[in-house]
């Protein structure tokens, strides 16, 4: 009976989460807890993900039918994975469009994209200058998704990410419709996390960002001054290894791309 009140509240569960609730119910045989998983498998309670990682199918439901909930599955590919960029977005409700590609942190050794049922789980280190201050969890909060806790970005950080990595989260256009979604942030914590990374062009374009939507953010000037402390003293691309056109603006010595000056997306 306990065994299946674990699985009830576990719809994901690693195997060392399985292991400590074995020690708690007194046993310790890692045999006898091969032999459950097997066991379990072959009656097609649980489904296995990947190594370590197992779903619990539910009563009634075929496992070729199951299908897991992505969000909890990215929450639980590591003991410390934190929902970011563009899937704590969605986890948010403010993407502008909604992917099969989930990303998360993790101070563990990232391996390759790893795909199941269709969606591709990505698994990324923490900025550096966060590593090298060792704040990975900084707004980072706790939220209940279906009974179970996980960790998200909270949406300052989320602004700041998207723009310090634009390449894992989509188009610009993606970027810009998904945060100029968002109506209001904590500018305190946008300007205090993108300091925090310590990396000129990241500030450069959240300062950038944070201006062309001053009045519907309500964006005040210690903000930005704080910001310019810190912008390149050079012109620096928004994409430093991508070279793309654009036009330079000169108060963040920023050249950024026409189609984000331009708004191209708009003319469609």
């Amino acid at each position: 009976m306990r065994l299946n009140d674990f699985f009830a509240r576990h719809p994901i569960f690693r195997l060392d989460e399985f292991t400590e609730f074995l020690s708690s119910c007194g046993s310790t045989n890692l045999s006898t807890r091969n032999s459950l998983l097997v066991h379990h498998r072959n009656t097609g309670r649980i489904l296995r993900i990947r190594r370590g990682l197992y779903a619990t199918v539910p009563h009634g439901v075929s496992k070729d039918d199951f299908r897991v909930d992505p969000y909890i599955l990215a929450a639980k590919m590591t003991d410390d994975s934190i929902l970011a960029y563009h899937t704590a977005l969605e986890v948010w409700g403010k993407a502008y469009s909604v992917y099969e590609q989930f990303v998360f942190l993790t101070k563990r050794s990232v391996s390759r994209p790893f795909s199941f049922q269709g969606a591709i789980y990505r698994g990324l280190s923490h900025p550096k200058g966060l590593q090298r201050a060792g704040q990975e969890h900084l707004y980072v909060e706790v939220i209940d998704r279906l009974g179970i806790d996980i960790k998200v970005a909270c949406l300052e950080r989320v602004l700041v990410d998207v723009l310090d990595r634009p390449g894992i989260s989509g188009s610009w256009e993606e970027i810009w419709r998904s945060l100029e979604s968002i109506e209001f942030f904590d500018l305190e914590k946008v300007v205090t996390y993108a300091i925090s990374l310590k990396n000129m062009t990241t500030i450069a374009k959240v300062g950038f960002f944070l201006e062309q939507h001053k009045e519907a953010l309500m964006v005040d000037e210690d903000h930005i001054a704080r910001l310019l402390k810190y912008k390149p003293r050079s012109p620096h691309y928004m994409v430093r290894s991508i070279h793309t056109p654009g036009r330079l603006v000169s108060k963040w010595n920023l050249i950024v791309p026409e189609e984000i000056l331009e708004r191209v997306w708009e003319e469609i």
